[in-house]
């Protein structure tokens, strides 16, 4: 009645890998992870709320900025649909999920925003309009909020 193999009556316990004590990967235990981990995510300073609104409220009652022809609705005068645009530059700090900083913001209309993120022109023509529109916006932004090196 025997099919040639062996059979075990109870299952095997289960355990962890035991490390050796002095190994050199002894110090990866799963506390030190966290541990590291832990220590990792409170030196990450994010901006908090006060901070970026006011970049945010720099933006309201403002004009389009970014003018792009064909498209905007709010050239030479505030628009009610005039919004604080990120940048898309990772250099600016756009990432997987995450929005740029807050200070690489400028103002423009629903539509001109609309083209920025999913419009079908050229990533370097986009690049380019942003910059453009951040090199105006800057110094008046910067005026408007009373900071020391406005222009």
């Amino acid at each position: 009645m025997h099919d040639g193999c062996m059979r075990r009556s109870a299952p095997l316990k289960r355990t962890g890998f035991k490390r050796k004590p002095h190994s050199p990967f002894s110090s990866l235990t799963r506390t030190a992870t966290l541990k590291r981990q832990k220590a990792i995510v409170k030196r990450i300073k994010r901006p908090t709320v006060a901070e970026g609104s006011k970049y945010l409220a720099a933006c309201r009652g403002e004009e389009c900025y970014l003018r792009v022809p064909g498209v905007c609705c709010s050239i030479g005068w505030p628009h009610e649909s005039v919004v604080d645009c990120h940048s898309n530059q990772s250099k600016h700090g756009k990432g997987a999920g995450t929005k740029a900083k807050h200070e690489y913001t400028v103002p423009g209309c629903g539509p001109c925003h609309y083209w920025l993120d999913f419009g079908p022109a050229p990533r370097a023509e986009k690049v380019a309009t942003w910059g453009r529109a951040y090199m105006e916006w800057e110094p008046i932004r910067a005026r408007k909020m009373g900071e020391a090196n406005c222009q």
